[in-house]
């Protein structure tokens, strides 16, 4: 089944999605949604997809960061991203158990709002604790770039955007990061914003 990414203005994107039990992980409907979200993920394509962007409010998403999608980069900025590939896994009820101090500043877009991209401040290194596709309890040490990647999905299952986060003077298109800032360093030294309060759920409609 092909899904349609929803965006920003939907108000399933804004919701805090429930957890699912382990009963609803091993039925058919969650299985079959989790190979619906992989395709529609590589079709973006993207290296995450959470499952409100779909319109599904439910503590789940998908993550990939193939080889293929890192070929468009130089070497110098794959290694100041600490970016490198990931394979195919599923987060199911994550939980942020442990954030570094240490924050890194880098460009980061949403499939959620096409055509643009700013600056976001995400922790370097977290521990992510989940159940994945099988309800059995896992957890991830990530560091770099696939940190970045979890705390940006996990942002979406608790109704966050990264425009939440962003450094709002550093919002722009992305044809004019390419023209503008693509391959250019970012300065780290930066003040780090006070986090977002959480969405106020009995608001949204």
């Amino acid at each position: 089944m092909r899904l349609k990414i929803v965006h920003a203005g939907e108000p399933v994107l804004r919701e805090t999605a429930r957890l699912l039990t382990p009963q609803e992980v091993l039925g058919e409907e969650i299985q079959r949604l989790i190979r619906d979200m992989r395709e529609a993920m590589r079709d973006a394509p993207g290296v995450g997809l959470a499952a409100p962007q779909i319109g599904q409010s439910l503590q789940l998403a998908v993550i990939e960061d193939r080889e293929d999608l890192l070929k468009g980069y130089a070497a110098a900025d794959l290694a100041e991203r600490e970016r490198r590939a990931v394979p195919f896994h599923v987060i199911i009820n994550p939980v942020i158990a442990y954030a570094s101090d240490e924050v890194k500043y880098f460009y980061e877009g949403c499939l959620s709002l096409p055509g643009f991209s700013a600056i976001v401040p995400r922790a370097r290194t977290v521990r992510v604790e989940y159940l994945d596709e099988r309800a059995q309890s896992q957890f991830v040490q990530a560091s770099g770039w696939y940190a970045r990647i979890l705390q940006h999905e996990i942002d979406h299952l608790h109704g966050a955007l990264y425009i939440d986060r962003m450094q709002s003077r550093t919002f722009t298109t992305l044809d004019n990061w390419t023209r503008l800032y693509k391959g250019k360093p970012i300065p780290q030294s930066q003040p780090t914003p006070d986090p977002p309060d959480p969405p106020d759920s009995a608001t949204e409609a």
